[in-house]
């Protein structure tokens, strides 16, 4: 995953896996349950890492950071974005 709203439906396969209702985990995490619902079907782009951390929390689930991109090819990377 690369974006928030592709992260938005794991997390919604997750809380049903659970067998969590929306209402109780936006509860559980101190959010809106408009906003969890926009968060799990992608339609939330700035969703605060705050929010996000604590429906992770509410789920049982963390975040794990990955290196995608090998250290010699960042500068291919920077070169293709226009940035020198």
């Amino acid at each position: 995953m690369q974006t928030i709203s592709e992260l938005g439906p794991a997390v919604a396969a997750r809380r049903r896996a659970l067998g969590l209702q929306q209402g109780d985990v936006a509860r559980q995490a101190g959010i809106a349950q408009a906003v969890l619902s926009r968060f799990e079907c992608g339609k939330c782009a700035e969703f605060g890492a705050r929010k996000l951390l604590a429906v992770l929390g509410v789920l049982g689930m963390e975040l794990a950071f990955v290196q995608t991109v090998a250290s010699g090819a960042q500068d291919d990377l920077r070169r293709e974005r226009g940035g020198g």
